[in-house]
């Protein structure tokens, strides 16, 4: 089980983060210009989704911001315990079961995550 703080906040085109700052197996939040998203990284693979649990649209963080993650397989929603697979962001389960997170687009490039519409 992992949990991570959130990063900076990024300005406009800028990088995310760095890869290595999402810990491997693990997660971090930021945000794309106003929507707050949690990053997920197994290896040299990143996704990004929308911090909203599909249940009843709340953050998946806990109130202090931290994302729990387990084997480097799924994120586990704070308020419904509701478990989410990283590549693409299905519940498998807990109340939403079938539903999915929303996917945000991003890009590696350099070793840094960027927002895949953000310009370098």
């Amino acid at each position: 089980m992992t949990s991570c703080c959130p990063a900076p906040e990024a300005a406009a085109g800028a990088a995310l983060c760095r890869i290595e700052d999402i810990p491997d197996g693990g997660s971090l939040t930021a945000a794309i210009g106003a929507r707050p998203v949690i990053l997920l990284r197994r290896g040299q693979a990143v996704w990004a989704y929308l911090n909203r649990c599909p249940h009843f649209s709340v953050t998946l963080d806990a109130a202090h911001g931290a994302v729990l993650t387990y084997d480097a397989q799924v994120l586990m929603c704070a308020h419904h315990s509701a478990l989410f697979r990283f590549e693409d962001g299905l519940c498998i389960e807990g109340p939403c079961q079938g539903a999915a997170l929303d996917p945000q687009p991003l890009r590696v490039d350099a070793g840094r995550v960027y927002a895949a519409d953000s310009s370098q």
